[in-house]
């Protein structure tokens, strides 16, 4: 059976490894890295399956910067299922723990670059809604927001910035 927990040490290097075999290869899995080591704020959850972690959900702080000053809220990626537990439920809900956990700390909005046909199931439709702009260059359907107090996003709009741990090394 399937649990999910918040991440503890011991999960560290099993992390590491699930992000590395889920995006084949190191990105991810350093980004992950350097965010726990600096960001207080992070969320960071496991699936863990008879005590093998199976997946994992990271949430960090993400602002959007307007004229009306900078809205709080969360950053979803990465998330990762062991390619042998995937299409079993076990991202939906690690995905739903993760928001019910944000909302909890205080959070009341989510962003996300991702499937434009998974994640709308929990709630986040396109960013452009809200004439809020990804600093990356992702189609408008992949950049997604989440409102997890109705009405916290009307009247925003601007640019998200994400921790500097997610610019990619050129």
């Amino acid at each position: 059976m399937v649990t999910i927990r918040q991440e503890q040490q011991r999960d560290i290097e099993a992390i590491r490894n699930l992000n590395e075999i889920a995006f084949d290869g190191p990105t991810e899995a350093d980004v992950v890295d350097k965010l726990r080591r600096i960001c207080d704020e992070c969320l960071s959850i496991v699936a863990v399956d008879d005590d093998e972690v199976v997946g994992h959900i990271m949430f960090s702080p993400a602002t959007v910067e307007n004229s009306g000053g900078v809205v709080q809220g969360m950053g979803l990626a990465p998330m990762a299922v062991l390619p042998q537990f995937q299409k079993q439920g076990i991202g939906g809900k690690l995905v739903k723990e993760g928001l019910k956990r944000a909302k909890e700390l205080g959070y009341n909005s989510v962003i996300v670059i991702g499937h434009k046909d998974y994640y709308p199931r929990f709630g986040f439709q396109r960013a452009s809604k809200w004439n809020i702009k990804c600093p990356f260059e992702v189609p408008d359907e992949a950049f997604m927001a989440t409102e997890l107090t109705v009405g916290t996003l009307k009247n925003i709009s601007g640019m998200v910035k994400f921790p500097k741990e997610f610019e990619m090394e050129q």
